[in-house]
């Protein structure tokens, strides 16, 4: 089949592999992105996925602690300079303050997309650029803590049943630098469980080795896949030589929650250049 070029850019855009591997890797799947990206891996090509969705967006993440909550405002723009200015600062911090005076609304995204939708189109006209209220997340519980780093990019809370403040920072932080997906590895989804055995069981199969060494070999992979992407399995950053979880039981803490935010993660950007010359060496 004939493999469009914008396909081909999406995939070497989410792997980072070369232009030619992203175009066998789409032939061979039918053109299915996620697929090719499955098979990349099984071929031990691409390591992980981790970062597959995220694309250079710009924009900033704030947030504010307001008794039993955080809110978390992510607000985006085309670009770093206009991330900068004072007059999309002011609507970041406009859009976080209307969303903690409607912290007992259901939808918080649509509340204050809705009531800052004036304001969002007067400061789009403003400075020329379009601005997007794209995420407000709150957390809650009953000790907590947040961080933002300080490009304002990336953003972390946590949740204590049992602690700390000043200890729930600290694993804010290590979310923050860490990224995990899920706080256990019984939190994981099957699916993911089955399609990452089935990528491990693709690596090993061709080792000339008996069945039974295989099999600890792909459960092995498994384990530590499974025990990197779940916060309570993860080295601590400012400790690497113990788990979070034993950290958390050093300090008698308790975690119940965390949440994590990236500017324009899971976003597409169109890169018009790129595009024509993937194009230009398809057709040629």
């Amino acid at each position: 089949m004939s493999i469009k070029a914008v396909d081909v850019k999406n995939l070497r855009e989410k792997t980072g592999l070369g232009m030619m591997e992203c175009k066998k890797a789409l032939e061979e799947s039918q053109g299915n992105l996620e697929e090719a990206i499955t098979n990349l891996r099984k071929n031990s090509a691409l390591k992980a996925e981790k970062k597959s969705s995220r694309t250079a967006v710009e924009g900033i993440i704030i947030a504010e602690k307001k008794e039993n909550d955080i809110v978390f405002v992510e607000i985006n723009c085309e670009t770093d300079f206009v991330a900068k200015d004072n007059n999309f600062i002011d609507f970041c911090n406009e859009s976080l303050n209307f969303a903690i005076e409607n912290l007992d609304k259901e939808n918080l995204l649509e509340e204050v997309s809705n009531g800052m939708e004036e304001k969002r189109m007067s400061l789009v006209q403003k400075i020329g650029e379009n601005v997007i209220v794209r995420k407000v997340e709150k957390l809650t519980g009953e000790i907590l803590a947040f961080y933002v780093h300080s490009n304002k990019k990336i953003a972390a809370g946590v949740a204590f049943n049992t602690g700390e403040e000043n200890i729930a920072k600290e694993i804010a932080m290590h979310v923050a630098a860490s990224n995990p997906l899920v706080l256990s590895p019984s939190d994981l989804d099957e699916n993911y469980i089955n399609r990452e055995r089935e990528i491990f069981k693709s690596q090993v199969e061709k080792e000339d080795k008996p069945l039974e060494i295989l099999e600890k070999m792909i459960e092995g992979k498994l384990n530590k896949q499974l025990s990197d992407v779940s916060l309570l399995k993860q080295p601590f950053v400012k400790d690497p030589s113990k788990k979070i979880e034993a950290f958390l039981s050093e300090t008698s803490s308790e975690i119940s929650s965390f949440t994590r935010i990236e500017i324009g993660e899971g976003i597409e950007v169109e890169k018009k250049d790129f595009a024509e010359e993937v194009k230009s060496q398809l057709e040629g």
